[in-house]
């Protein structure tokens, strides 16, 4: 869309100086009189001008000259369209810019925007700012936090405290992990399973409320990635979902008449049947009578169209946990 406006102002400038153009040769042709009047070869006639909406291709052989001095000056351009094309950079060609058009590049607008787009959540948004803050600054503190917190989740996350940036609470550090999406999913499996506290709050962010089972662990398994294998983690995980799946779904809870266990029995069986069907070692896959049918010896209370549904989910959709 940035590109769409760049092309549109610059079509119009274009046009404006090819027609400025034409009108300068009707000008030469008009006060030269007899001189045009001689016959010229059919192959030498000049073109006559066209209409501002003629063809792109030749406005810019009219310019060819301009063309090759550079791009439009964004600073003679309204102050709101130049920042709008220069909002749809990203933090590195903004700075490059900025080397351009200083005080454009430069504008804590756009760097308030690049910060709150890729960290969703900070504990300094929701403080009055120092005088002679800079979200340029802080967007550079933010990167580095996350470039740490990747190779250590701990040193990561204390570096962020100490420049004020997050608060040392459970809450805002799982808010900051929950709005965050260039951390590692490695290191914050580490990180949570060292923080259980921290993994009990970004549980609770979640909303469940009116999500297919299947669905909802999929939106869950995209925050918190699970392990690769199974263990007291995923365990966990499982069972801090269950309890969060039936809380957001109480209408649910009574119709169809789930509990958390049988929600965790469910879990279970919805990721062995994802390794089922997606994994090419797996040749005899699990057919929806076999499913239906083991998965009813534990959760016995549950309907089989339930069951048969939950199938149809992961046969049309794929793994709960990819």
């Amino acid at each position: 869309m940035g590109q769409g406006l760049w092309r549109v102002v610059r079509n119009q400038q274009l046009q404006q100086e090819y027609s400025e153009q034409c009108f300068l040769q009707r000008e030469r042709r008009r006060r030269m009189g007899p001189l045009l009047a001689e016959p010229q070869p059919q192959s030498r006639r000049t073109p006559q001008c066209q209409v501002p909406g003629s063809d792109i291709s030749q406005l810019l052989r009219a310019r060819k000259v301009k063309e090759q001095q550079g791009f439009i000056d964004l600073e003679m351009l309204p102050p709101e369209l130049s920042i709008t094309i220069l909002s749809y950079l990203n933090a590195t060609d903004l700075c490059l810019a900025s080397c351009v058009w200083q005080d454009l590049g430069n504008d804590e607008y756009l760097w308030q925007g690049l910060c709150k787009s890729t960290w969703g959540h900070c504990s300094i948004y929701n403080r009055r700012l120092p005088p002679g803050f800079s979200y340029r600054k802080l967007y550079m503190q933010l990167d580095e936090g996350s470039l740490t917190f990747n190779a250590n989740p701990q040193e990561g996350i204390t570096y962020l405290m100490s420049k004020g940036i997050l608060v040392d609470h459970p809450k805002e550090i799982a808010k900051f992990i929950f709005y965050t999406r260039m951390l590692n999913w490695k290191m914050l499996r580490i990180y949570l399973d060292e923080r259980r506290d921290v993994l009990d709050e970004l549980v609770t962010l979640h909303n469940f409320s009116n999500q297919f089972l299947p669905n909802a662990l999929r939106d869950f398994f995209r925050h918190i990635h699970a392990p690769e294998e199974r263990g007291e983690y995923l365990e966990t995980l499982i069972t801090k979902f269950s309890h969060r799946f039936c809380a957001c779904n109480p209408t649910l809870v009574r119709e169809v008449g789930l509990t958390p266990d049988a929600v965790y029995v469910l879990c279970y069986s919805l990721i062995l049947l994802s390794i089922d069907l997606s994994s090419p070692h797996v040749k005899n896959k699990m057919s929806k009578r076999e499913f239906i049918r083991n998965t009813r010896r534990a959760a016995q209370n549950i309907s089989e169209d339930f069951v048969g549904h939950l199938y149809d989910n992961i046969y049309l959709i794929g793994h709960v946990a990819a």
